[in-house]
């Protein structure tokens, strides 16, 4: 079926779209993104069989519209990402929190736990553990484990898989690509594939970061919420920073995205290094 030429998206179905999504998602869009939205959704109005935008949203009005409602919000997110983003943050990572963390708790008391809170695809999350991994391979009493979520089911699919094309598998030297990763053959030539023991860290798991309750423990030692609170407006970026602080031990480090900022929210926790902040109580 051809996407109908008269299937626009009228300012009033637009402004229910957004308004929903930020409902849902805290995601704002505004009136500078409609085209952007209209882009994204008309392979869905096709895929469902609608016409126009109209009844789009009366389908996502309707009492069983939670799956759509998903499907929306995963088709809006932004997931641009990629290995060893703001490579700054990983050597701040290995050369001061790694070794100040371990100092304070030793080895042997527990694994430390790790959060990708806006894990995508996945980059940013096995560059974290190869990090912990390279950390771990002269020191065998340290242990590790890291939570990847997301609020889109199709980027966290691909992070399950781990799967990536050779041209996006940029680390920062060689030895890391011979030792984490598989090279594909036949069907997978020209891609890489993370190997089982490094993934075997990793649990992937949905998490929409304004739902009520986070499905993890609280004391985590280090969250990486990097380049999403860009896409939120104040009162949701305050809102948020405060509950990531409480799923935080006492010492425990929130990265956030360079781009971003926590001037002008009221938070408890102090900065220590650009873009990084520790709880302190």
């Amino acid at each position: 079926m051809e996407f109908p030429v008269d299937a626009t998206l009228t300012a009033q179905a637009y402004e229910f779209l957004a308004q929903l999504v930020y409902e849902r998602s805290r995601i704002r869009l505004g009136f500078d993104k409609q085209s952007l939205v209209s882009g994204r959704l008309g392979q869905r109005l096709r895929a469902l069989g609608l016409s126009n935008y109209e009844q789009y949203c009366s389908l996502l009005r309707s009492p069983h519209a939670e799956d759509e409602i998903s499907e929306l919000i995963d088709l809006i997110s932004t997931n641009h990402t990629h290995f060893f983003r703001e490579t700054a943050h990983f050597d701040v990572l290995q050369r001061d929190v790694l070794p100040a963390l371990t100092g304070r708790l030793g080895f042997a008391q527990r694994p430390l736990r790790f959060w990708s809170a806006a894990a995508s695809s996945g980059e940013e999350v096995y560059s974290l553990a190869i990090v912990l991994a390279e950390f771990a391979r002269v020191r065998p009493a340290f242990t590790w484990q890291i939570d990847a979520s997301d609020i889109s089911q199709r980027m966290l699919d691909r992070c399950r898989r781990g799967i990536y094309a050779a041209e996006k598998v940029e680390l920062p030297s060689p030895e890391l690509l011979e030792r984490y990763f598989q090279r594909g053959f036949g069907e997978r030539e020209g891609y890489y594939r993370v190997k089982a023991e490094l993934r075997r860290h990793v649990g992937v798991q949905y998490i929409n970061l304004f739902q009520p309750h986070y499905p993890l423990p609280k004391g985590l030692d280090v969250i990486f919420c990097r380049n999403v609170m860009i896409y939120f407006d104040v009162p949701s970026r305050e809102l948020l920073v405060n509950r990531l602080t409480e799923q935080l031990a006492p010492g425990g480090y929130l990265f956030v995205g360079h781009s971003e900022s926590l001037i002008g929210i009221s938070h408890s926790l102090k900065s220590v290094w650009p873009s990084v902040y520790c709880r302190t109580c």
